[in-house]
């Protein structure tokens, strides 16, 4: 698990605040219904997931200029200034520390795709097609937009966050006669919900989502069911 169970979680809550709101407003104007149907609809997209987001190892072995395997502030800052995401010195250093669970005062590898994800959302990534081809391949904005878009089908009540109901409604949404297991729905919670206040935020969602899908393993289907 890349997160650390510790007591400062008050270094979130800016930047989770944030993100709470903005997927409020993504769901407000979403108008067509969503692409998935199920908790297994969105485990059968993994692999599509895994694949998007392979270059992203490209752009952070690029910045990464002393190979150490972790991007630090000043590279951090040189990184998101050649992709053109222009944002103010406040909010680079709220997603720098989100995003370094450890605090090691470096970003690694999977820390950087969700760091990267989370600009994604906050700018107006609809509209922002040369931010994310400075990235890598055009699969990037996709792979982004299915992200996002599986964590608004989880988020049932539409608040921005996710809550042990959501999960279990999203989990026993294919059928009505095959409940899942109450103890499924607590330990799928449980992974996400890392600092155990009852609810799972964007940022969460990200970090077990990508050990969920295994973007440092080979295996194509590293989880096939929940």
């Amino acid at each position: 698990m890349l997160c650390c169970h510790n007591n400062s979680a008050n270094k979130y809550k800016r930047l989770d605040a944030k993100l709470e709101r903005k997927m409020i407003e993504v769901k407000r104007s979403t108008s067509r219904d969503s692409n998935f149907r199920s908790v297994n609809g969105i485990i059968l997209r993994f692999p599509q997931i895994k694949e998007g987001l392979k270059d992203i190892r490209v752009v952070f072995e690029r910045f990464d200029e002393d190979s150490n395997g972790t991007i630090d502030r000043e590279e951090l800052n040189k990184c998101l200034y050649d992709l053109q995401f222009h944002l103010a010195k406040k909010e680079i250093d709220d997603l720098f520390q989100s995003c370094d669970v450890n605090g090691s005062e470096g970003i690694q590898f999977k820390e950087f795709i969700v760091l990267l994800c989370l600009i994604y959302l906050l700018m107006d990534h609809s509209y922002s097609p040369q931010a994310t081809s400075q990235i890598g391949s055009p699969q990037l904005k996709a792979t982004f937009d299915t992200i996002i878009e599986a964590f608004l089908f989880l988020d049932k009540n539409g608040d921005g966050k996710l809550n042990k109901k959501d999960m279990a409604k999203s989990l026993n949404e294919a059928s009505r006669w095959e409940k899942s297991p109450a103890h499924i729905t607590r330990s799928r919670f449980q992974e996400m919900d890392w600092d155990r206040n009852g609810k799972v935020t964007f940022r969460e969602f990200l970090f077990s989502l990508i050990n969920w899908i295994g973007i440092d393993t080979d295996d194509d289907n590293p989880m096939t069911e929940w």
